[in-house]
């Protein structure tokens, strides 16, 4: 197991590569380059610069998140070929750089949805929350001014001005967009470009929906265990794979998350593991890494991990403002490198525990 933690880019991030770098067992980032727009080829430039000034703080970029996908290619527009193109040749420039795991997502318009960013719980601390009965309320043409008010100033990844700008453009786009065309549009992205993954050893990691359900009417395709698995068996390439993401599927508390990691074998590249607290149906809130502080068993989750013989990349997700710490909203440095010490304390022990015989 790498562990690792999201590091936004020096012109986006609060958190620096040196403080990073002295979270305990922490060897790498998962990072990307912010700047780009979904479509555009990245240049080979960027990737070594931000590679070269990633290794020189001492670490290593384990993976991308993400390589945006053009919304030609989620609704099947008449130019989806021409950005697919654009994507592989982009995975090659990545794949020549050394790196091999992308982590992306599927989500038409909306990467993910909350109805606040700062929500205060009983210790003082902040963080993300949702509740559809405050979503229902809202128009989604207005939501990226709700949202953008409370990103403390940062550019939140997946409302970058230039996209929220063009919701009304959007929505129109993906009118004629159900699941199943959805569903067709990704596996045809993806046939497409795993011959450029076997080429270069390119793991792509799908990011389930955040959400686990359709918001203001928009399908939803990587949200159960059944939908998951339909995608893998659709395109059958071991470079296909997860994120194995526990805040978004647990966000429905009828995934069982341990069971999803144990039906997914092999086909785990990559780990998000955070905690939610679950208030009633539709209204949750991100919680700390501590089992008892959420909904989730986070040993469970881990347990799970190590008994499929996960060995790849995780991270801990989203954490709590905490210590007066102003941050772009779920990622401050000092709730994820709590997060970092938990997850790691759990997986020594699971180690530990099944070499002794316990």
């Amino acid at each position: 197991m790498q562990m690792t933690m999201r590091w936004f880019g020096a012109s986006y991030d609060s958190v620096t590569l040196q403080q990073i770098r002295q979270v305990p067992g922490l060897t790498g980032v998962i990072t990307t380059l912010y700047g780009t727009k979904p479509g555009e080829i990245w240049e080979e430039k960027d990737i070594q610069a931000i590679k070269k000034e990633v290794e020189a703080a001492g670490l290593v970029i384990a993976g991308i998140e993400s390589v945006n996908i053009h919304d030609a290619i989620k609704t099947g527009g008449a130019d989806r070929d021409k950005y697919i193109e654009n994507y592989i040749t982009t995975l090659e420039r990545l794949g020549k750089a050394g790196i091999h795991l992308i982590c992306y997502n599927f989500m038409p318009v909306f990467d993910w949805t909350r109805s606040n960013l700062a929500k205060v719980r009983p210790d003082g601390s902040t963080v993300l929350s949702y509740d559809q009965k405050i979503i229902d309320k809202i128009d989604p043409n207005d939501i990226s001014t709700a949202m953008n008010s409370q990103s403390n100033g940062f550019v939140l990844p997946g409302w970058e001005p230039e996209r929220v700008s063009k919701l009304k453009e959007l929505f129109a786009m993906y009118k004629d967009t159900d699941e199943e065309k959805l569903f067709a549009n990704l596996t045809y992205f993806l046939k497409a470009i795993m011959p450029v993954c076997d080429k270069y050893d390119i793991n792509m990691a799908i990011h389930p929906d955040d959400p686990a359900w359709p918001v203001f009417g928009l399908p939803r395709i990587v949200t159960t265990k059944e939908k998951i698995l339909r995608f893998i068996k659709a395109v059958d390439n071991s470079h296909n794979g997860v994120t194995l993401c526990t805040g978004s599927l647990g966000t429905n508390p009828k995934n069982d998350i341990p069971d999803i990691i144990k039906s997914l074998k092999g086909r785990i590249h990559f780990a998000h593991v955070r905690n939610l607290k679950h208030n009633g149906p539709g209204d949750f809130e991100e919680a700390a890494h501590l089992s008892s502080d959420g909904s989730m068993d986070m040993y469970a989750v881990m347990k799970a991990l190590y008994d499929v013989g996960f060995d790849g990349v995780i991270r801990p997700d989203h954490g709590r403002a905490i210590w007066g710490e102003v941050s772009m909203p779920g990622y401050g440095l000092y709730d994820r490198a709590l997060g970092c010490a938990y997850l790691n304390g759990l997986w020594e022990a699971i180690v530990k525990s099944a070499k002794a015989g316990r």
